[in-house]
C-alpha cells in the first residue's frame, strides 16, 4: 500500500506501468469486447505490425519507455504526470480490497482513470496517438499464491524431489525414461537462485531473464521462484527451465516476455482475488496475452489461488487451473482447505480448478520443504515461531516450508512437460483433456470456500490430483488434434515479440 506522509490517502506511484493496445485488426477494441470473445477469437484483437510500430514510435517520442511489444499490447512505463499530459486525462489512486500471499485479506493501491467505465482504462481519443491506439490498461497489483512459512521438522511434511514425485505418481514415468527431456518450460516468478540443491542434481536451468522493472538476475530476493521451481523439477527432472523474473508492478509485461521465449509450457503461481468481476482493463489485456499464447500452442498453467473467493487468471478458460489436495502421511487424500475453487462469474460455465497438485492446509499451508536463497525474504522474515503458525528453521539456512496452489501449478506444469516429451504434437487443449481424464478422484474434504469434494468433478479439487504415470500412458496411446487449433501461428507470435530482457533503472 502506498500512502502519503500522514497516511491519509493513497498517492500515485513514481513510475506507472501500463499496456497500450494498438488498433485491433478485427475493428473492435480489446477493451470493448466481452471476456469470452477475447478468449475465443483472440486473433481479432491482434494489431497490424505497422500500426504497432507507429504507436510505439509515438509513445517513445512522447517520453514513455517502451519495454516490450506483443501481438495485442505495448508495455510502457513513465511517471503518472506523463500519462495525464499525453492522454489529457486525470488519474487517481485508491485503496481496494485484495487477498495477499498466505491468504491474508488486506488492501492495495490501484490507479484508475475516472473518464472510463472500465476500471484502470485510459482513453486515447484526446492524445496524439488517437489514430493508432484504442486504449491503455494500467497494470493492477497481483500476488503470489503461496504461504511462505517453513514447517517444524517434527510435523508431517513433504520433501523434494522424492515425496512430490511419488505423490503425483511420476516415479513410474521416470523409470520409463519420461522425464521432460527436450521440453522448454518458463516460470514467471520472483527469480531463481542457483542453490546447491539444484546443482547436485544436475537440473537444467538457463540464465534468468529479467522482466520489466527487475534487476539482479543471480538473486531471488523473495525466494518464491526458487522454491517453487523445485516442484517442477521434482516431476520433470530433465525439463529445460527458464525463469522470467517478475516485478508485480508490471506482471503482464513479464508474461509477454515469457511468451516471446516460445516455450512449450509457461507456469505462473500468482494472480488476484476476483470472485465476482468485472475484469479491469489490465485483466483484459492479460486475458488476451494468455489466449494468444495458448492459441500459438503454449500450455499455460496458473494456480487457482488460495483462501476464499476465486482467482484470476486462474479462472481464464484457456489455462490449466491448478487447485490443491492434501496428502496425509498414511497416503490418504482430501481437498485442501487452503485452496480456492468455484464457478467463474466472468466466463460462463467456467469452473475451477481443472486438476490439483499437492498443497497443505490452513492456517499456513506448511507442507513442503523447499530450497530458497539463504537470507531471502522467506528464509529471513518468516523464521521462528511454532508450527503450524511459524517457521522453526533458522533465518539463513536456505530452506523454507511453504506450498499453496503456488506449489500445485509447477507440479501440474511438470506433468505437462512429461506429456509434451512423449507427444510433441499435443495441443494445450489435448494436454488439459488428458490431465482431467487421468486424475485421481478425491472425494473428501473442502476447499477454502467450504465447497466439498465428491465423486467426479467438483470445485474443491477439480477432476482430482494429477497422475503423471496415467497421463503419460494415455498420451502414448491416444490420438490428438492439429498442433494449433485456434489459428495463431508461433512465428506470427514471435514476429512481434521483442523482449529486451531489461528492466527500468531504479
Amino acid at each position: 500500500m502506498s500512502t502519503n506522509a500522514n497516511d491519509a490517502a493513497p498517492v500515485l506511484p513514481e513510475v506507472m506501468y501500463a499496456q497500450a493496445s494498438p488498433k485491433s485488426v478485427g475493428g473492435v477494441s480489446l477493451f470493448a469486447a466481452t471476456p469470452q470473445d477475447v478468449t475465443e477469437n483472440v486473433a481479432n484483437f491482434h494489431s497490424d505490425q505497422e500500426v504497432t510500430r507507429s504507436a510505439a514510435a509515438l509513445l517513445r517520442e512522447a517520453g514513455f519507455q517502451v519495454i516490450h511489444e506483443s501481438p495485442t499490447t505495448i508495455n510502457l512505463a513513465g511517471p503518472p504526470q506523463l500519462y495525464e499530459d499525453y492522454f489529457q486525462v486525470p488519474l487517481r489512486a485508491d485503496e481496494r480490497s485484495v487477498v495477499k500471499a498466505g491468504g491474508v485479506a488486506d488492501t492495495a493501491t490501484y490507479v484508475d482513470c475516472p473518464l472510463t467505465d472500465m476500471y484502470g482504462l485510459i482513453p486515447t481519443d484526446r492524445s496524439p496517438a488517437a489514430d493508432v491506439l484504442e486504449g491503455v490498461a494500467i497494470e493492477s497489483p497481483i500476488y503470489f499464491h503461496e504461504s511462505a512459512f517453513a514447517p517444524t521438522r517434527q510435523y508431517w511434511h513433504l520433501t523434494v524431489p522424492g515425496d512430490i514425485s511419488a505423490g503425483v505418481n511420476a516415479d513410474r514415468a521416470h523409470r520409463a525414461e519420461v522425464t521432460g527431456r527436450g521440453v522448454r518450460a518458463v516460470m514467471v516468478d520472483s527469480g531463481w537462485y542457483r542453490h546447491p540443491y539444484f546443482e547436485r542434481r544436475g537440473y537444467r536451468s538457463g540464465p534468468v531473464v529479467l522482466g520489466p522493472a527487475t534487476t539482479s538476475p543471480a538473486d531471488d530476493e523473495v525466494g518464491h521462484g526458487t522454491g517453487e521451481s523445485a516442484n517442477l523439477f521434482a516431476v520433470a527432472p530433465d525439463v529445460e527451465l527458464t525463469m522470467v523474473k517478475v516485478n508485480f508492478v508490471n506482471s503482464i509485461g513479464a508474461f509477454n516476455v515469457a511468451v516471446a521465449l516460445r516455450p512449450h509450457i509457461i507456469s505462473c503461481s500468482w494472480g488476484r482475488n476476483l470472485p465476482v468481476g468485472p475484469l479491469t482493463a489490465a485483466d483484459q489485456a492479460l486475458a488476451a496475452a494468455i489466449a494468444t499464447a495458448v492459441a500459438a500452442g503454449i500450455v499455460v498453467v496458473f494456480s487457482a489461488g488460495n483462501g476464499s473467493g476465486l482467482g484470476f487468471p486462474g479462472q481464464h478458460p484457456d489455462v490449466v487451473s491448478a487447485g490443491g489436495v492434501m496428502l496425509e502421511q498414511d497416503g490418504t487424500l482430501h481437498a485442501s482447505n487452503y485452496a480456492m475453487g468455484g464457478v467463474s462469474a466472468v466466463y460462463p460455465n467456467r469452473k475451477v480448478p481443472d486438476v490439483s497438485g499437492l498443497v497443505g492446509m490452513r492456517p499456513k499451508a506448511i507442507s513442503i520443504m523447499l530450497p530458497v536463497q539463504p537470507g531471502d525474504e522467506i528464509d529471513r522474515d518468516r523464521a521462528g515461531g511454532a508450527f503450524p503458525d511459524g517457521d522453526e528453521t533458522t533465518t539463513n539456512d536456505g530452506w523454507g516450508g511453504f506450498s499453496g496452489t503456488s506449489a500445485a501449478a509447477p507440479q501440474v506444469a511438470g506433468v505437462c512437460a512429461l506429456l509434451k516429451q512423449v507427444r510433441a504434437d499435443l495441443t494445450p487443449q489435448a494436454v488439459k483433456g488428458i490431465l482431467t481424464r487421468t486424475a485421481v478422484d478425491v472425494t473428501t474434504g473442502v476447499n477454502g470456500n467450504g465447497d466439498p469434494a465428491g465423486p467426479g468433478y467438483d470445485v474443491a479439487t477439480g477432476w482430482g490430483l494429477v497422475d503423471a504415470h496415467a497421463a503419460v500412458r494415455e498420451a502414448q496411446t491416444a490420438g490428438s488434434g492439429p498442433a494449433a487449433e485456434r489459428g495463431v501461428d508461433a512465428d506470427e507470435l514471435a514476429a512481434t515479440g521483442t523482449a529486451s530482457g531489461q528492466g527500468l533503472e531504479r
